[in-house]
């Protein structure tokens, strides 16, 4: 294996030898944050920014469910709808989902994690953040413009010809925020291929590490192909390539193949590390070794590798040979091995644990329940006969958000939980944080559970209007929605108060295992450790409970 080894210099050892030098106090003025190279900075400017994403997405979503809490029409044209959904999918996909928990939790714990300083490339990593933040600039003038109405998939010929809104805009901002995920996947392989501590051997790594390591794969290899067709778009659009329009010679299945070729494994990018969190927040909570901790590990790269070969399921009704489509399916059920195998060693490290029911475990908890349910769902798109009646209904919509939300959203939020008073040396309210995940539970369930039944009898997404007999299934949901509003508010009250009220926190509040927890300050030092801290001890090793009959 091969190390780097941190020999910091005697100045900055004695800044930290009182425990008074830190990423946060160490100046506040905008330059010392804007020039960062100090990787937990620069998860904190990740942290700002997507924040302020979710909620200009989560806006959009606030307009799209309000429309359709009547069968008529009458909030907005049908023009202004596509742009509505249009937004909310590519604001909350492209620049929240996708880069939440790598750009913050991952930048801010990986080197805490394997006893490093700081990522292998810190300038690469904060020039990763302004590419992100000038492509997230590009989508802003897209919506102050005018907006988009092709669909988050900007599927072809309609977004490369026929479209007369600010495709060319948003397709920018994409292909720019595409560089920044290949440079922080790049950047975490080198970091844990090269900078771990000694005694830090890759089944010693925690799996909060795994989980990133197989998403830095498909960051890698993926974006390149999306960032490609959406560069082919704007070809096609301003110089007039036949490309993917049938008039110009090219064709649209085209970029229906490359679009999906990423975007499926995307599905993974925003998955795979939160299934991470989940690991770290289980294993903590139950205060018990992890379950089959080489088979969670294998699994995340078994899904890094699978997710590239179920991209056609999203086809079967584009007119794919009917044997390609059997194979797809084939693989689809294949792909979703893994991630039961990690529902199965999480389920069996909580039997006979210590549990104890905090915050960041009711968030963990919430997202196996709802991730199973999407999970469950998802098979059901994947047979060939059931995906050809419910396509492009709800029962898609729904699915794909008990995955992403109630999936991907409620790890990150388990995550910032957990590591919140690592992040700021802040606790938060306990009462209020649990109040919150439980809000978030009954919100979610209200508004999505309702799409399977509406799209199952037949409502097909991407309409304002709708059949009356549907009206009370999307009272439900726009309800939900608002409940769920409400739920995601709370922790950006509490955690905006804890950061100057709340009670100090100690190094290891939750007497967890690893190195962030046990070798680290809350928040950690300047430089995260003092000496090169070297491992001498398997990943979580809790002392065995002891059950009294």
């Amino acid at each position: 294996m091969s190390t780097a080894v941190f020999k910091p210099s005697k100045s900055q050892l004695a800044d930290q030898s009182d425990g008074a030098s830190n990423y946060l106090n160490a100046g506040f003025s905008a330059k010392s944050w804007l020039l960062t190279v100090d990787h937990k900075r620069i998860a904190i400017l990740y942290l700002i920014s997507i924040t302020l994403f979710f909620f200009l997405g989560g806006l959009f979503a606030v307009l799209i469910r309000l429309e359709l809490l009547t069968p008529q029409g009458d909030l907005m044209q049908a023009e202004t709808y596509n742009k509505m959904f249009t937004m909310h999918g590519i604001v909350m996909i492209f620049f929240f989902l996708i880069p939440s928990i790598p750009a913050v939790l991952g930048n801010f714990l990986i080197p805490l994690m394997i006893g490093a300083k700081d990522l292998a490339f810190p300038r690469i990593n904060l020039l990763s953040w302004y590419i992100y933040s000038v492509g997230g600039l590009f989508t802003f003038a897209a919506i102050v413009f005018g907006g988009v109405d092709t669909g988050w998939t900007f599927y072809t010929p309609y977004s490369s010809t026929y479209s007369n809104s600010n495709v060319i805009l948003v397709a920018v901002g994409v292909f720019i925020t595409g560089f920044s995920s290949i440079l922080t996947g790049l950047n975490f392989i080198v970091t844990i291929h090269k900078m771990r501590a000694p005694g830090m051997t890759w089944f010693r790594l925690p799996l909060f590490v795994w989980a990133h390591y197989a998403t830095s794969i498909i960051q890698v290899l993926g974006t390149p192909v999306v960032t490609a067709a959406i560069m082919l778009i704007g070809l096609e659009r301003l110089f007039g390539f036949g490309i993917f329009d049938p008039k110009l010679g090219g064709d649209p299945l085209l970029f229906q193949h490359l679009f999906w070729f990423y975007s499926h494994p995307a599905v993974y990018i925003m998955i795979l590390p939160g299934m991470g969190v989940i690991s770290e927040v289980i294993t903590c909570f139950a205060k018990k070794k992890v379950f089959g901790y080489s088979f969670i590990a294998f699994s995340s790269i078994a899904i890094a590798v699978l997710g590239f070969l179920v991209w056609g399921h999203h086809m079967f009704t584009s007119g794919q040979s009917v044997y390609t489509s059997l194979v797809f399916s084939i693989l689809t059920f294949l792909v979703a091995v893994p991630s039961a195998i990690k529902v199965f060693n999480w389920t069996a490290t909580l039997y006979k644990g210590a549990v104890s029911y905090d915050a960041p475990m009711l968030y963990a908890l919430g997202f196996i329940g709802l991730f199973t349910i999407g999970g469950l769902t998802g098979i059901f798109l994947g047979t060939l006969a059931v995906d050809v009646h419910v396509h492009d209904t709800y029962f898609v919509v729904a699915h794909f958000h008990y995955i992403m939300v109630g999936g991907a959203i409620m790890a990150y939020m388990a995550g910032l939980h957990f590591w919140w008073p690592k992040i700021t040396g802040r606790l938060y309210p306990e009462g209020w944080a649990r109040f919150s995940a439980l809000v978030i539970f009954i919100g979610f369930h209200l508004t999505f559970f309702p799409q399977f039944i509406v799209g199952y009898l037949g409502m097909p997404r991407r309409y304002h209007v709708y059949p009356e007999e549907f009206q009370i299934l999307n009272v439900l949901s726009t309800a939900g929605a608002t409940i769920l509003g409400v739920g995601y508010l709370i922790p950006l009250i509490y955690f905006t108060w804890s950061l100057k009220s709340g009670p100090k926190a100690s190094a290891n509040p939750w007497g967890a295992k690893g190195l962030e927890w046990e070798k680290a300050s809350s928040p950690p030092s300047q430089y995260n450790f003092e000496k090169t801290p070297v491992v001498t001890e398997e990943a979580y090793d809790y002392e065995p409970t002891i059950w009294l009959k």
